[in-house]
């Protein structure tokens, strides 16, 4: 690319930086489309639905849409989306396209689908630079959502009041953070009420999933209250996680009605790979290894966060203990996940889930691919809609990134396993 090439696509992502600052949801897209024309490019911005299903075109301006939503499954900007890659195509008329994976860090966020004048040349320093845009206007969609009810109609349309609730709760489905991949799903998107997944990394990672007992707004607030005593343990300085429980049987009892809550806490030394677990009356988590599911980290668990109080029995060992190795990943999930059932009656179950794991492992897809395709599995199997909330929540831990990939790489995709 010509010196003068890059200063002008310096003068277009200065220009974006610039405004992007002030300006509103409603013009971010028509702001990346002017600053690309000169450059021989147009753009439009698609933002994804909470259920992973459809890329939705943002409006650029006040004016109405300029396409029609896009499929995520069996599309190019959805294998754009899906693999974190550009990808080539062209439009019905025949110019050519890039769908450019737009992110919020590593947050999958939608695509840029941009038209590429007869003069521009598709090579590599074009997508560098592309990236680079597609991440900034990511960041900014991401920044605007909570603010804006028209990106907000786009992403999530027909929430329920309990998963409204919930869907404010909770952070970003991905994070990416040194050795660490965090990814987490939620379905049904629209209507989980119950169930719930917490991180945070600080040094060391510590993470948990929730499933409130019922199926309304009422499981919500439980798990919500189990959530906040967790993170207001963890800020106190509360570290151990029998310790951090029953913080959360403290104050469901405190707040009531009597509601309860199965959880799973972790905690991962990310210099060591230690990792200590605990159960609550909740599934185990599994442990991938090289491309297998090699163990479930099972122990006797404890009641329920919420039944646990002064005199309730618990078992002698309330805390597992677990050595990770370089990649490594760990699946938690609730119960929604295993016990969906289909019209015979018959459950997902725990060996499918397994056996869907390895198949991703051996196609080498991301943290954030494998468990929208483990959902889109789960959902299948209930004809598109579950009777109970599913959650499934994956950790990878990378060591000291030793086989050189960076931290983009490391959200959209590893090795490929062979076996």
């Amino acid at each position: 690319m010509p010196a003068a090439d890059r200063t002008r696509w310096g003068d277009a992502l200065l220009a974006v930086l610039e405004r992007m600052h002030l300006e509103p949801a409603a013009t971010v897209a028509a702001t990346v489309d002017d600053a690309l024309r000169p450059l021989g490019l147009t753009a439009e911005a698609l933002i994804v639905d909470l259920a992973q299903v459809l890329m939705h075109p943002v409006p650029i301006g006040t004016g109405s849409l300029v396409a029609e939503p896009v499929a995520v499954e069996n599309t190019l900007a959805g294998r754009a989306y899906q693999l974190g890659k550009v990808v080539a195509g062209t439009d019905d008329g025949g110019t050519r396209l890039l769908w450019v994976p737009m992110v919020a860090g590593s947050e999958r966020v939608g695509v840029l689908r941009v038209l590429l004048g007869p003069q521009v040349a598709d090579d590599a320093e074009l997508r560098r630079w592309l990236r680079a845009l597609a991440g900034l206007v990511g960041h900014a969609m991401a920044a605007r959502l909570p603010h804006s009810i028209g990106l907000q109609q786009l992403r999530a349309g027909g929430l329920s009041p309990a998963s409204e609730l919930m869907w404010q709760l909770l952070g970003t489905r991905t994070f990416v953070a040194g050795p660490v991949v965090i990814s987490a799903l939620l379905e049904p998107s629209d209507q989980v009420a119950g169930d719930a997944y917490d991180y945070c990394l600080d040094g060391g990672v510590e993470l948990g999933v929730f499933d409130g007992a019922g199926h309304d707004i009422a499981a919500g607030l439980s798990t919500t209250l189990a959530v906040t005593a967790i993170r207001n343990a963890r800020r106190r300085g509360i570290v151990e996680l029998p310790d951090q429980a029953r913080q959360a049987d403290a104050l469901l009892a405190e707040v009531g009605p009597p509601g309860f809550v199965t959880a799973v806490l972790a905690r991962l030394d990310t210099e060591t790979g230690d990792l200590s677990y605990l159960l609550a009356g909740h599934p185990a988590p599994l442990l991938i290894r090289e491309g297998r599911v090699v163990k479930e980290l099972a122990l006797p668990p404890r009641p329920p966060l919420g039944i646990g109080g002064p005199g309730v029995p618990m078992p002698a060992e309330l805390v597992g203990h677990e050595q990770l190795q370089p990649g490594d990943r760990l699946l938690l999930y609730s119960d929604g996940v295993v016990e969906a059932r289909d019209e015979q009656g018959r459950f997902f179950g725990e060996q499918r889930l397994i056996d869907l794991t390895e198949r991703a492992e051996l196609d080498a897809l991301p943290a954030p691919e494998t468990l929208r395709r483990l959902v889109a599995a789960v959902l299948a199997h209930q004809h598109g809609r579950l009777q109970d909330d599913a959650t499934l929540l994956m950790l990878e831990w990378a060591s000291d990134r030793g086989d050189g990939r960076t931290l983009a790489e490391l959200s959209a995709g590893r090795p490929a396993v062979t076996r």
